[in-house]
């Protein structure tokens, strides 16, 4: 089989078009989407002021029933109140703080005292970490180039070789 000189060197340049082509476009996209889990693991406050536990008692929401967050994440919860609150494992008495480190993704729904519902859920994503969004662009980018490549050829055909005739 005889490859003509021009088509390995026209396809490979337009692979790697096709990758940088499918980075900026996935990379705007995870942007665009305003993805939580755009960023990499990091420790997360959540603090329970002073006067949740009679505000709950009143049926009244005091912080959000649910949070995004990815793997790997510290949730540090803060107790400013004068009453032991809960969250799903972590009792935390007045005046103190518990932690607890996210590791695998997927929804939670933690019971908890300060909702007035009883229940605090949790969206935990994964992380996205460079891998990912290299990963994001040859998944996309390979065959997008292969494509243009395989368009290119119809578009602009390769010249015919002409060998010089024998004497």
């Amino acid at each position: 089989m005889n490859i003509p000189p021009g088509l390995i060197k026209r396809m490979l340049v337009l692979v790697v078009i096709g990758i940088i082509v499918a980075g900026i476009g996935s990379e705007l996209a995870f942007r665009l989407q305003g993805v939580n889990g755009s960023r990499g693991p990091e420790t997360v406050e959540l603090v329970i002021p002073a006067g949740t536990a009679a505000k709950v008692a009143q049926g009244q929401t005091v912080l959000p029933a649910s949070q995004s967050f990815v793997t790997g994440d510290l949730l540090v919860v803060i107790n400013q109140d004068t009453v032991t609150h809960s969250l799903g494992p972590l009792v935390i008495p007045p005046d103190s703080t518990a932690s607890l480190r996210l590791s695998q993704t997927g929804g939670l729904d933690y019971t908890c005292s300060f909702e007035p519902t009883k229940y605090f859920g949790m969206e935990v994503l994964p992380a996205l970490t460079m891998v990912t969004r290299i990963e994001a662009a040859l998944i996309a980018g390979i065959p997008l180039g292969l494509l243009v490549g395989a368009y290119s050829l119809v578009a602009f055909p390769l010249k015919p070789v002409v060998k010089p005739a024998k004497i």
